[in-house]
């Protein structure tokens, strides 16, 4: 059986950016990283048990190639000494534990962050290809282009609106729900192709490298989260991880996610001086109009808008048409395009 991860740059950007943050500023952490299925499964997950085994187990012998770290080291935001310690770097089996639990698959892995952390994409798409590898049809691809077609009509037709200050530009985050590589693959090739002025980039660093296309992200929840256990009074924990980006990145990946503790919390800490330091702010749940309203009131800088799961292009359009002059930009990973047609 072909596996599932193909190389270790078959992660999502912001795993590499914030694994140099944390590398630089608490290499010293120690973490545990746990899977959950959020969605009531066709079958028992339980069932996939041997198979993801087998996965982890292949997981474990693959270390990057040559190749890959000059294409890290190409990025301007990745440090010498951060590709240095990738050129020995390689998941330790010893750290994650596979078992099940009645018809539950529990994954679990502990250790220390920088070595567990890089886990978490990789069990997450071997779980889903797997999953889906049971339940696909004949007519399963057959269904799939044709919406992959369908939304490229719709992209095509909002082309035809009038122009807007600001344009709509949207990348694909689907890696970690993937209903399989090739067809992630066949997505992002078809939409790079057919509306390359609409489509900028993908967050699976694999597929930039690999179709020439712009790697995507920034920070995750799991960044700002982990600053709640680090020594900084819990109150203050968004401004240290906050402070500490600025301070690794310098003006670069310079977008700031909002929904850890709610977007209350959040407008407490970001102020003025967190405004002039970052380019933008990154919805990820909640009333998307609701939040763009509060966020306008702090700054009118760019706006990158998480597609939530049950969202079309459509409903995206609407947020744009809401606030046609205050988003600079909108990026809108769309973890949907890719994902199973099932």
């Amino acid at each position: 059986m072909t596996p599932v991860v193909r190389s270790l740059l078959e992660t999502d950007l912001y795993k590499f950016t914030m694994w140099q943050a944390l590398l630089h500023k608490h290499p010293d952490a120690h973490t545990e990283y746990a899977f959950v299925c959020r969605n009531e499964p066709a079958y028992p997950l339980a069932e996939l048990h041997a198979d993801v085994e087998r996965e982890i187990d292949h997981l474990c012998t693959l270390r990057f190639t040559e190749d890959e770290l000059d294409y890290l080291r190409s990025l301007r935001f990745i440090k010498s000494d951060f590709t240095d310690f990738l050129t020995v770097f390689y998941f330790q089996r010893k750290f994650i534990r596979v078992t099940t639990n009645g018809n539950d698959l529990e994954i679990v892995a502990t250790g220390p962050q920088v070595h567990v952390m890089g886990f978490e994409i990789f069990v997450l798409h071997i779980v889903n290809e797997l999953y889906f590898r049971r339940l696909q049809t004949s007519e399963t691809m057959e269904v799939a282009r044709l919406r992959l077609g369908n939304k490229i009509n719709n992209l095509r037709a909002f082309a035809k609106e009038a122009p807007r200050v600001h344009p709509f530009e949207f990348s694909d985050f689907g890696l970690r729900r993937r209903f399989s590589g090739e067809w992630q693959d066949e997505v992002v090739q078809t939409l790079a192709r057919e509306v390359p002025h609409f489509f900028k980039g993908t967050s699976n660093v694999y597929l930039a490298k690999k179709f020439k296309l712009i790697p995507i992200g920034t920070m995750a929840h799991e960044y700002l989260q982990s600053y709640q256990a680090f020594g900084v009074r819990l109150r203050d924990f968004q401004k240290a991880a906050l402070e500490d980006w600025v301070q690794e990145y310098r003006g670069d990946l310079g977008i700031a996610l909002t929904d850890v503790v709610g977007m209350d919390a959040f407008l407490a800490d970001f102020d003025l001086y967190f405004a002039k330091l970052f380019d933008g702010l990154r919805h990820d749940s909640g009333d998307p109009v609701v939040w763009g309203e509060r966020r306008s009131r702090i700054t009118r800088k760019c706006v990158s808008m998480r597609i939530p799961n049950g969202w079309c292009f459509q409903m995206v359009w609407i947020w744009i048409r809401h606030f046609p002059s205050t988003a600079t930009l909108l990026i809108a990973p769309c973890l949907h395009l890719a994902s199973a047609p099932i």
